[in-house]
């Protein structure tokens, strides 16, 4: 079988290399799992949005093939006080929004404003921000209460992002997606296709192509993001050969895309499932209900459900593997347990007779969530708990999370990240709304650290935290399967695959 596979150290994740042709025009055709719920990147923390929003919309800084920052909008990296707390950033001249304005410093200021205001990650620091001030057209200077060791991190990250719009276009929804990026947006029909063009006047960065850093060279002439709820229409539309790119297939189609009109990538390791919890109201703002459902729980055989061959899983149970700087296996003995006599004990003391549901919102968008929740239920089930299952699809699973009156439990999955102040449950804001005095003080001490020695033993506290208060409940690890067509030339697996620097092969 052909196939594209990544794998090894997340180094590798964002190896996305210049199209090896480069062959000019064509379209691109991306089946996605769904309606992206908005065009603001910084109002969701979505993969879709953030996907296709890093075509439309840039940041200051990005994520090279090391995972570490690296300069988008800046000109360079920034200048930083011994203090750790005043950061300087030049910005590149030259650069237009698609509407035909110059960015400037102003347009910064206000996007990162907006970013802190109303951008789960942007809320994550927006208390120790003091000041973000203009310094002159091309200057921007964001100073700090106290040092911040993930901010550059929180600036590149695509999810929740702080992308730069034009300042006069900052409404809330926004009016219209206006930024940067080497694609804009020409039309959008809901459910049917968004249809992003070359921007001609687009002034890429300078340097050799670095993960999502360097140059960005826009080959083919349109990117049509075609949602595709279903998993198994997706996968047909692989097979025929419908799809430049399809996103996100059920392992169990892997054989099938031997001899087909697609080839099969394979991102190896993407990330990990997560069940989170409802820590804010309901029956799981209760700890000892979170610990029943954690303890109830068998991670192997929920990723056996979801993913089948165990050569796309790994029943793992620290936040990061082994090939991450950050793994540990600090407080990770909650984990796989499968105990449902312990979980009855909990659910006794804390007075839980099954009279209130314990609602599971999932989505079939991403298959391998609503087979997970298949299993957990039936464990929960064991436990005692009355379990009503909720199947949405994804955008308005996206919706419902963020009232906490709606939900228990919602399923997600994450790519692992360069840093750990990037997982989204560490944002008091986040859904989920985990934020307890303990959380607080340790994970203001990781932030603080200014060493990464430090830091990854301020980690492990966290970590510990993670597993002790039980606001989400990790199943594992996990590869991802899409599948691309042959004439795709230059294009590499990465969490969000990214469609500038790669061609269409005649």
């Amino acid at each position: 079988m052909k196939f594209s596979v990544m794998t090894g150290m997340a180094v590798a994740l964002l190896a996305l290399a210049p199209a090896s042709a480069q062959q000019r025009g064509g379209v691109i055709n991306v089946a996605t799992i769904g309606e992206p719920p908005t065009l603001d990147p910084m109002v969701s923390s979505t993969d879709i949005v953030g996907m296709i929003g890093q075509h439309i919309y840039e940041t200051l800084f990005t994520f090279d093939k090391d995972w570490k920052t690296s300069p988008l909008l800046a000109a360079g990296m920034p200048s930083i006080s011994p203090d750790g707390r005043i950061y300087t950033i030049k910005l590149r001249q030259g650069v237009t929004f698609h509407d035909g304005q110059m960015m400037t410093s102003k347009d910064v200021v206000a996007s990162l404003k907006r970013w802190t205001d109303l951008a789960s990650r942007g809320k994550q620091i927006v208390d120790n921000i003091a000041s973000i001030e203009a310094l002159d057209p091309t200057t921007v200077q964001i100073s700090l209460k106290e040092p911040y060791a993930p901010l550059l991190a929180l600036l590149a990250f695509n999810n929740s992002a702080a992308v730069i719009m034009p300042a006069d276009k900052l409404d809330n929804p926004i009016k219209d997606a206006i930024g940067t990026g080497p694609y804009k947006v020409k039309e959008r029909k809901p459910d049917q296709y968004l249809q992003l063009v070359r921007f001609d006047a687009y002034q890429s960065p300078p340097g050799e192509v670095s993960g999502y850093g360097g140059a960005r060279h826009q080959y083919v002439d349109e990117i049509r993001f075609i949602p595709v709820p279903d998993a198994n229409t997706r996968v047909e539309g692989a097979l025929a050969g419908q799809f430049t790119y399809t996103d996100s297939l059920p392992i169990e189609s892997y054989p099938r895309l031997k001899g087909s009109a697609s080839e099969a990538v394979v991102l190896a390791p993407f990330g990990w499932p997560m069940f989170v919890m409802n820590n804010k109201e309901g029956l799981l703002s209760d700890l000892r209900l979170r610990k029943a459902v954690q303890i109830s729980l068998k991670q192997e055989d929920m990723l056996a459900a979801a993913f089948g061959d165990q050569a796309f899983y790994a029943v793992n149970a620290p936040m990061y593997p082994k090939n991450f700087i950050w793994h540990t296996k600090a407080g990770a003995e909650p984990y796989n347990v499968g105990d449902p006599d312990k979980a009855k004990a909990l659910l006794k003391d804390a007075g839980y007779g099954g009279q209130k549901p314990l609602r599971i919102v999932t989505s079939r968008q991403y298959e391998f969530h609503y087979k997970m929740a298949q299993v957990a239920a039936e464990y929960l089930k064991l436990a005692g708990f009355n379990v009503a299952m909720e199947v949405v699809d994804w955008a308005t699973l996206v919706q419902r999370i963020r009232n906490p009156a709606l939900w228990d439990i919602f399923i997600t999955h994450s790519p692992f990240l360069a840093d750990p102040a990037l997982i989204s449950i560490l944002s008091p804001t986040a859904s989920g709304w985990w934020d307890t005095p303990a959380k607080t003080e340790a994970v203001a001490a990781l932030n603080k650290a200014t060493t990464e020695g430090e830091r990854i033993q301020l980690w492990e506290k966290v970590q510990s935290l993670i597993f002790a208060e039980a606001p989400l409940v990790k199943i594992g690890d996990f590869n991802s399967l899409s599948a691309k067509s042959p004439k795709l030339q230059g294009f590499t697996p990465s969490p969000w695959p990214a469609f500038w620097n790669v061609s269409l092969k005649p």
